[in-house]
């Protein structure tokens, strides 16, 4: 089994990806990082309540959430310091540093005491497993991070299903230039336990997908159920 990335050779490689580009970042993922914004305007957050963004790139995300719930208290965790320096700037501009904390690292590490909070009522992964290694290590962070009634949340590329074998090959081929990698490993399994602890939705032609747990307290199963003791994979039920 490869060892797993430290923060110094991950972060390496994702500044290296994201410098030429962070810039021009949002304006260009717009169009097909999708239904992030459909995940952000059903969040529905409490006042006061605290949410963590793992992975979370120029900020875009946070900024956004920031100012449809001003009442929440927002944190991001990434991996690419080059990225996190676009996100700060762009939080500046917004007014909102005294809202949006950020932190430098990786997702399988995230720790709430990091951040100075005990534990967070949301986690979200909005198109960061795909790019993360150990995706399963992160999901765990995630999950053990939550409050007790807390929730996860992840919008990601889905298996392309419906995009037919061109289409999906070409796709597929193209996403692993920038380091991504649709965890279908992970949708499938999705497709067999969300109900038991969440809600799945399925964008056109399974070209993405959106996940939104219920609260912690309500799951039927817990979500480590879904890796066997060894990490591999549950796909079925």
């Amino acid at each position: 089994m490869p060892a797993a990335p430290s923060l110094e050779t991950h972060a390496g490689l994702m500044d290296r990806v994201y410098r030429p580009q962070r810039h021009l970042y949002d304006l260009t993922r717009k169009y097909y990082l999708l239904g992030r914004d459909k995940l952000i305007a059903e969040l529905a957050l409490e006042a006061d309540s605290t949410l963590i963004e793992v992975g979370c790139g120029t900020g875009r995300n946070l900024i956004a959430i920031a100012r449809k719930y001003p009442k929440a208290q927002l944190y991001g965790l990434d991996a690419s310091e080059i990225m996190l320096e676009t996100a700060r700037d762009k939080i500046r501009r917004a007014g909102l540093e005294n809202r949006i904390h950020l932190r430098h690292g990786l997702a399988e590490q995230l720790s709430p005491r990091s951040f100075g909070v005990q534990d967070f009522e949301h986690v979200l992964f909005s198109y960061s497993l795909s790019m993360v290694p150990d995706w399963r290590a992160a999901l765990e962070a995630g999950v053990a991070a939550l409050s007790a009634s807390g929730r996860w949340y992840v919008v990601d590329f889905a298996d392309f299903g419906g995009l037919g074998f061109i289409g999906k090959r070409a796709l597929t081929i193209w996403l692993k230039t920038f380091h991504v990698t649709p965890r279908v490993e992970f949708l499938s399994a999705l497709e067999g336990f969300s109900g038991a602890i969440g809600e799945l939705a399925l964008l056109g032609g399974r070209y993405a997908f959106i996940f939104r747990s219920s609260p912690k307290l309500n799951w039927e199963i817990c979500p480590a159920s879904l890796w066997r003791a060894d990490h591999s994979f549950l796909i079925k039920p």
